[in-house]
């Protein structure tokens, strides 16, 4: 059930309240407009008497006498001196010579003025209303009267056809209004359930359509900024929720990660302490075995310190990107290193390398450290899995405006299809056993995919054609430099 408030709304008070003014406004405009045509009409019969009045007086200026002077009918003609005494009456001159007339509303203006009238009054000669005019001529005043009677009465009413249709123009303005003030009480209507459905966050159909005009203008604007904030909002939460989902995965890897670097600590750290154990708590253990055992001890240090340091260099792409310095880094002379420092284990393993790089420069601006990773770790792989007399190629096969494109594959045992898709991910194995003999640290690759990312690049592995594993990765020339 509406309230009252509800059924005397803005629009309801907007038409009574225009409809109260244009009443008032038409009442007076009918008053003015009747009260000035019946002065108009009266001011009409003045002037007809005032006429007659002259045209007596014109007869009495060429010689004429009052009495033989016959008035019209309907006229009523009277000759009063300056005193008020009636010197000539139409109608009844026995009983007006005894009635001064000094004190009548047209005699006392005619002394003044020169004229004057009196619209209706009763006189006391015949006991009937007149219409009176007098007009002073020299020293007498000459004054005419017309019955106040009924045809009098309609010739002096204002014309009422003019009310009638000004009543039918209102009436049809007012209908017109009306439909107006509706249109806007439903456009209203629309606008207060639009507000009150988005103040309490329910459905709201933003699809309503307003009419083309200022108010419909402005609620249609009025959705669209709802809408836009509401978008927005909806997109907020959904980022929140990714937030807090990648909150909840970091926290997951986080942990995964200590589990799996407390597990990959654990056994160098395991193997030295056995070894060194056993060297102090066997005080005539061999010579050779005593070597052999600090040999294993080194090893497992170096194995220690490579995984360290790769966990060093995952630490700083995670955490301290931004602090990392760039600088320019010539990628044929990085690459040169590489096979410098891994000569000797190529040399052991008889593999080839196949350096296709060219002749030209390839320079961008990035970190010597990382670079230099992403070529070892990616030799140091191939070294480790690829096997025996197999074959590495490292070649830079695109150039465009922005990066350079590599590609970087050996010929040997590769790695299945099943496992391509996860051998980035940290302390991933496809072999947890052989890796490890191997003396791998799981995270080799992992550095090399964040190495690549923080140069503005991507990297894929897939099966190369003819057998083994194949990298294609970019480089971004400009580290950090927007297109």
């Amino acid at each position: 059930m509406k309230s009252k408030k509800q059924y005397f709304g803005f629009a309801q008070r907007l038409f009574y309240g225009v409809l109260i003014v244009y009443t008032v406004a038409f009442v007076g405009v009918e008053l003015y407009q009747y009260h000035r045509e019946k002065l108009y009409k009266e001011n009409l019969i003045n002037i007809q008497l005032l006429t007659f009045n002259d045209d007596v007086y014109q007869q009495l200026l060429n010689g004429g006498k009052i009495e033989n002077i016959i008035p019209p009918k309907q006229i009523r003609l009277s000759l009063i001196d300056l005193k008020g005494n009636v010197l000539f009456d139409s109608r009844n001159q026995e009983v007006a010579k005894n009635i001064n007339h000094l004190n009548r509303v047209e005699i006392q203006s005619a002394i003044k003025k020169g004229q004057g009238c009196d619209v209706r009054r009763q006189s006391e000669v015949t006991d009937e209303n007149y219409f009176y005019v007098a007009k002073k001529y020299d020293d007498f005043i000459i004054r005419s009267a017309i019955v106040y009677d009924i045809s009098l009465i309609n010739t002096l009413k204002a014309d009422m056809n003019f009310i009638w249709i000004v009543l039918i123009i209102s009436i049809i303005l007012g209908f017109v209004f009306y439909i107006i003030i509706k249109r806007l009480e439903k456009n209203i209507d629309q606008l207060r359930i639009f507000a009150e459905c988005a103040e309490k966050d329910e459905i709201v159909d933003t699809s309503i359509r307003f009419p083309n005009n200022e108010l419909g203008n402005i609620s249609q604007h009025i959705i669209m900024l709802y809408s836009r904030l509401k978008k927005a909002k909806e997109e907020l939460a959904e980022e929140q929720q990714v937030v807090i989902r990648h909150q909840v995965e970091q926290d997951r890897i986080k942990r995964q990660l200590t589990q799996n670097i407390a597990h990959e600590l654990k056994t160098p750290v395991s193997s030295i302490q056995g070894y060194l154990e056993t060297i102090i708590n066997n005080k005539n253990l061999p010579e050779d075995k005593k070597n052999a055992f600090i040999e294993r001890c080194f090893v497992q240090s170096t194995r220690l310190s490579a995984l360290l340091q790769d966990i060093s260099n995952l630490t700083r792409l995670d955490e301290a990107s931004d602090n990392i310095i760039v600088e320019q880094v010539d990628i044929k002379a990085i690459v040169t290193t590489v096979l410098q420092d891994v000569a000797l284990s190529l040399s052991e393993k008889n593999m080839n390398v196949f350096n296709e790089l060219g002749k030209r420069t390839i320079e961008i601006i990035g970190n010597y450290s990382f670079l230099y990773s992403v070529f070892r770790n990616l030799v140091d792989n191939s070294i480790a899995y690829a096997g025996e007399n197999t074959d590495i190629t490292i070649l830079c096969y695109q150039e465009d405006e922005n990066c350079y494109y590599f590609r970087y594959f050996d010929n040997g045992v590769g790695v299945p299809q099943e496992h391509l898709s996860h051998i980035f991910e940290r302390f991933y194995r496809v072999d947890k056993g052989r890796s490890r003999k191997m003396g791998g640290t799981g995270l080799g690759l992992a550095v090399v995919k964040n190495a690549v990312i923080f140069h503005e690049g991507n990297i894929i592995a897939k099966e190369h054609l003819g057998g083994g594993l194949e990298f294609e990765f970019s480089l971004r020339k400009n580290k950090g430099i927007s297109d």
